[in-house]
Parts: structure tokens; sequence; C-alpha cells
């Protein structure tokens, strides 16, 4: 099968070997792209230097290569996924890696600890209040720096040649231009994007577990059933 997945240009390093270990093709589609805003990158790295966190949360592999390489020293370091630990490996930065894919279990992962304690996360010009409110409500500070935003291309997606488009957040949902047709497989990579193409009249086939493995995983289990 080929598969169309949304992805910000080069950023879909290894989708392609993965998509072959489950017997598939996959090519990239890209509703967004990321404008960085390097004085914001900057200010983050220059805290996190004077020591004012004590820990640091990297809910994408991309903010992860933007503000890794630049840090002399950091404390304890979470990654939402292990494509998000290993570009943070590649600066030298070990990583606890949350047990789900989703920035909803970075406060039940650290509980009490974060009492007192103050969260530092780099991520993209998304609104994520229910991340910012469950630190707050354990006790702890946090402070966001929106090192990137994320801006529509505008470009329709060329799904022609795909037998089924993943979508990969419920943002690269929302904002890509395309056109649905018949036998078409519509795949969501975990159950916020599922919940955002449902509430756009778009229901999901296949929903995966938050990451592009489980989601290959979940389309081959789908498919064995239907016996194809």
């Amino acid at each position: 099968m080929k598969i169309a997945i949304t992805r910000l240009e080069n950023k879909a390093a290894g989708d392609r070997a993965l998509c072959a270990s489950y017997g598939h093709d996959c090519y990239t589609v890209s509703p967004l792209r990321a404008d960085l805003r390097m004085e914001r990158v900057a200010a983050f790295v220059e805290a996190v230097d004077r020591g004012e966190f004590d820990c640091l949360f990297f809910s994408s592999a991309l903010p992860a290569a933007i503000v890794a390489p630049k840090l002399k020293r950091w404390p304890r370091v979470i990654a939402i996924g292990p494509k998000t630990a290993e570009v943070l490996r590649e600066s030298g930065i070990e990583a606890e890696v949350l047990p789900a894919f989703y920035s909803r279990d970075f406060v039940p992962y650290l509980g009490d600890w974060l009492r007192g304690r103050t969260v530092g996360i780099p991520r993209a010009d998304v609104p994520n209040p229910g991340l910012l409110g469950g630190i707050t409500a354990a006790g702890g500070r946090v402070r966001e720096e929106r090192v990137y935003a994320l801006v529509p291309t505008g470009a329709e997606l060329a799904l022609d040649a795909a037998d089924a488009v993943l979508f990969t957040s419920a943002m690269s949902y929302r904002e890509a231009r395309w056109q649905p047709r018949e036998g078409l497989l519509l795949v969501a990579i975990g159950d916020i994007t599922a919940d955002a193409m449902r509430a756009g009249g778009h229901s999901p086939a296949i929903v995966g577990d938050g990451s592009l493995a489980g989601t290959l995983e979940a389309l081959n289990h789908y498919l064995e059933a239907r016996g194809r």
C-alpha cells in the first residue's frame, strides 16, 4: 500500500524505511511548514544555561533538533517518544521517554515530583492549555517558549498516487487542502487527530497509538481483517 504521510518538509527521516518494514511504501505531503524563531531559541537556551528549569519537556522531534545542539548543560529531560529521544541523544542528552505518545501523559508520569519545580517546554506556537494547566494543578511552574510557528503551505496534497493518507496531527488535518475520493483510506496517527477528523466530517478507518510504528501496525491488522 502506498501511504501519503503529512510531515513538515525535510522532517520525514526514517519514514520510508519504517513503512517498508511493515510492507508498505510512503511519501511526504506537507500541509504545514515551520518558521523558526531563533531569537526565542536563544532566549530559551540562555534560561537553561542559567539553571532556571528543573526539567525540560520535548513534545516533538523538531524542537529537540532545534534546541538540543545549543545546550551546554541541562536538567532532567523528558521526551514524548523514542524518535524525539533519539534526536536528543545525537546531542549527548539522555532523556526519559513517556510511556505513551501524548503530552497529556507528562503530568501523570512525573506525579508528585512536579510540586515546586519549574518545567521548560520549547514547542510550536500551538496552544496546549491542558498540559500547562495540568503542570500548574500538580504544583509545578511552567515556561513555554514557542520556538517555531506552524504555517499552512496552502498547497493541495498530492494524493493521486496514494492508497491511504495518514494525518500525523490534528492541525495537519485541519489545515490540509485535499480531495477525498472513493477508495482512499483515511488514517489518524492517534485519538486526538482522529477526533479532529471526525469533527471535520472525515472519520478515519484506522487510528494509531500516537506513533507511526503503532499506526502502521494498526493498519496491517485492519488489512488482515479484510483479507487484503
